[in-house]
């Protein structure tokens, strides 16, 4: 019998067992990262783009637009920032605004007029007009009510008199006391007025607010400052809901909109984003679909220029509106992800794309890059940038409290926090990363990615590597180790690693009750993945599937619960596959209903990459064999090739816990290279079985735990690891059953009780 295999494809499994050691050579320039620098460059501190950091520079220089297109994490928001570093250390002092904007009164109180200025000009002019309205103010005539209080005091004295005399005459004629009583009521109730009227005027006096209220229509013409670039040294304006008020600006609400006292149209304007800055960001374009402000922004972006507006159509200010437009010459930087690109290129044709084309780049952030000795030194100086931030982060919470308490003081307090004793000598400082540590980062980001790249969504790294730090700091270690960094991958999940940590847990179970429930004849142990929305990182578990096939009936194949439509797709590929080795060892198909079930699957199933491990189940249900449960096998299956799938890496990670008591899995050869970084910080050993090549790699110490990974490129060598059997063998089981299934069939047809009995 023809293998599968050739020499080459021996020597090639053997030079994967190389890589561990090529890597570590390749980090012989340094032990730990306490030497490591970094850059001066504010954009060479964003590693592994360095597509995005070219056209970058090289819009920088040309004053266009950026649109960053890239998966979150990439360090679309770190090349943002850096971008305006850049700009505001070669560039800032001609970028910035040199003008003042000026709003003054318009045709009418709903019109305003704007003006760029001097500033100094500025500040001239309005303390020459502050001074001539000091000086009208001081010219106008004091405040008085004496046309008012004089008739009060003579009537009050009049009925003052009539009190007097009335009392005289009640003696002698005691009805007079009635006049007495009304005179006196009326002198009261005069000498109250008199005294309101005197408040009033001192109160007047004593404040600026009569002259002011007097020259008010002249105070209301003095033009309002906008923008003083004086004020505002800030390139970039970064815009989290870009809509017209924030972009553009607007018109405050005036509360005073009755009598003389409503506030000015020119008074009550505010300018946007596109007024005062030179660059404005957006950090996730998405929501500027959402808000609808998108044809205003190409607007923009095409004349430079806009005039001002009102808000909303019911509130105060909707009739305002500028008689002049503003100044628009913005740099747009701005990001999103692969989905909302492809709105924008439907929406108006790509408008939007094409204004960024024109004066700028679209800029697609990698997602994993190749791993070589470029790319590891740029890891190497990420992770020291993050040991740097972590130092500057202890000295802002904790720097007051060294100064006066000292590190015990640190201990203490860090302690009554953690709730534990710490190490008499600790000292809450960053640690540098070891060789092994660094080694260990590698591996994970080797994990994460496949085609041996590395991820280059680092976002989620900066976690591990702080909480990698707190252990070392925990363990007052010198450095922080590869146990450290092992410690932190195990605890900082993300919801999705929670949740498959949850699964895992509940497949262990699952995994050894059907194992002690059934013969393991269909029985099959995929393995899949899920992906986290927040981190980008794949999370692998096991997929127990069972595979039955019933002779007769409908011929067709049906997979239960939530399945994809690729994952279907996949089934119909596993059933043509059975039916060409019928028809390639000649043995009669009498039509056969398959079904496949992915046990507990509740959240569903989509991909290809079970249809190995379908076909494996099918078949051995058909030839009834069982299969080894040990194993977990991965692989797309496309006629009797097994193709590479995604994942690879973290899937076998997910089985290799000995809890699940898994001693090996079965990948596609093609996805060889994804083995390497799990040869990291590990012993391991090469394999054979038959003529497949393997790695054994010992997950305890002193090379116990043995788990073995078999390199498979047709479903009959995952046939030969999961169930022993070679492919003459399993062929000949086919043919033998098809005959069975033949006879029974025409028996059935030829039997009418028969087929009574049957249904």
């Amino acid at each position: 019998m023809s293998s599968d295999f050739k020499e080459n494809d021996y020597n090639w499994i053997k030079e994967l067992m190389d890589y561990p050691e090529s890597l570590r050579q390749s980090l012989g320039f340094f032990d730990d990262t306490s030497n490591i620098t970094v850059p001066e460059d504010p954009i060479e501190r964003v590693i592994f783009q360095d597509r995005a950091k070219k056209a970058i520079r090289k819009i920088a220089q040309n004053r266009g637009h950026i649109l960053m297109v890239g998966r979150p994490g990439t360090g679309k928001s770190m090349l943002a920032n850096m971008f305006n570093e850049v700009l505001h250390k070669s560039l800032g002092d001609y970028l910035r605004p040199k003008e003042a904007i000026m709003a003054y009164p318009g045709k009418d109180k709903n019109h305003i007029r704007f003006a760029y200025e001097d500033p100094e000009t500025v500040d001239e002019l309005l303390a020459g007009l502050n001074n001539d309205l000091e000086s009208a103010k001081n010219s106008v005539d004091e405040f008085s009510l004496s046309d008012q209080i004089i008739p009060v005091t003579k009537t009050k004295n009049r009925l003052l008199w009539i009190t007097g005399i009335s009392a005289v005459a009640g003696v002698f004629f005691p009805s007079a006391f009635i006049a007495t009583g009304l005179s006196g009521i009326g002198a009261i109730f005069m000498y109250m007025q008199e005294n309101n009227h005197k408040a009033q005027e001192k109160i007047q006096r004593e404040t600026t607010g009569g002259k002011q209220n007097s020259l008010k229509h002249l105070y209301d013409m003095i033009p309002e400052v906008l923008y003083d670039p004086r004020k505002d040294k800030g390139l970039m304006a970064r815009v989290s809901e870009p809509n017209a008020r924030s972009m553009k600006g607007g018109f405050r609400h005036d509360p005073y909109q009755s009598g003389s006292l409503h506030t000015p149209t020119h008074k009550r304007a505010y300018l946007g984003a596109h007024a005062k800055s030179p660059i404005i960001y957006i950090d996730e374009i998405k929501t500027l679909i959402k808000i609808g402000y998108m044809s205003e922004l190409l607007e923009i972006m095409q004349n430079k220029e806009y005039l001002l507006e009102g808000g909303r159509e019911t509130g105060s200010g909707a009739a305002d509106k500028s008689e002049n437009s503003l100044r628009a010459d913005n740099i747009i930087v701005a990001c999103c992800n692969h989905d909302t690109l492809e709105y924008l290129q439907k929406e108006g044709d790509g408008s939007f794309l094409s204004r960024i084309e024109d004066k700028g780049e679209i800029i697609q952030m990698e997602s994993a890059v190749a791993e070589n000795e470029q790319t590891i030194k740029e890891l190497i100086q990420y992770i020291k940038q993050e040991i740097i931030n972590l130092d500057k982060e202890f000295n802002e919470t904790w720097g007051k409290v060294v100064e006066k308490e000292g590190h015990v003081g640190v201990k203490l307090r860090s302690e009554f926090l953690l709730g534990k004793r710490l190490p008499l000598n600790y000292r809450l400082e960053a640690r540098d990363f070891s060789r092994a540590a660094i080694l260990e980062i590698i591996k994970e980001l080797r994990c994460r990615s496949s085609d041996r790249k590395l991820s280059s969504i680092l976002r989620p790294m900066n976690g591990i590597i702080k909480m990698a730090e707190y252990e070392a700091i925990y363990e007052n270690s010198h450095l922080v180790e590869a146990r450290h960094v092992k410690y932190a991958l195990k605890e900082h999940l993300s919801l999705e690693g929670a949740l498959s940590k949850e699964l895992i847990e509940h497949k262990k179970d699952l995994k050894k009750f059907i194992s002690s429930m059934t013969d393991s004849i269909g029985y099959v142990v995929g393995l899949a993945v899920i992906n986290s929305q927040t981190g980008g990182r794949m999370y692998g578990q096991p997929l127990p599937i069972h595979g039955q096939v019933n002779a007769g009936g409908s011929d067709k194949v049906t997979s239960s619960g939530k399945t994809g439509d690729i994952a279907k797709a996949a089934a119909q590929n596993v059933r043509a596959s059975i039916k060409k080795i019928f028809k390639k060892i000649g043995a009669p198909y009498v039509g056969y209903e398959m079904h496949v079930e992915y046990i507990q699957a509740h959240g569903g199933v989509e991909g290809d990459s079970a249809s190995v491990a379908m076909d494996i189940a099918l078949i051995s249900d058909y030839i009834k064999q069982p299969v080894n449960q040990k194993y977990g096998v991965t692989g797309s299956l496309t006629g009797d090739i097994v193709l590479p799938v995604g994942g690879v890496a973290e899937k076998i990670r997910s089985i290799m816990d000995t809890g699940l008591e898994m001693e090996g899995a079965c990948i596609p050869w093609q996805n060889k290279h994804d083995v390497e970084p799990l040869l990291i910080n590990t012993n391991y050993e090469y394999i054979q079985k038959d003529d497949i090549p393997g790695i054994r790699i010992f997950r305890g110490e002193d090379c116990s735990e043995p788990f073995d990974i078999y390199f498979c490129k047709t479903k009959y060598n995952t046939y030969k690891i999961l169930m022993g059997l070679s492919s003459e063998e399993v062929e000949n089981r086919m043919a033998e059953r098809s005959k069975i299934d033949l006879a029974f069939i025409r028996n059935m047809k030829n039997d009418p009780h028969a087929m009574a009995k049957a249904a």
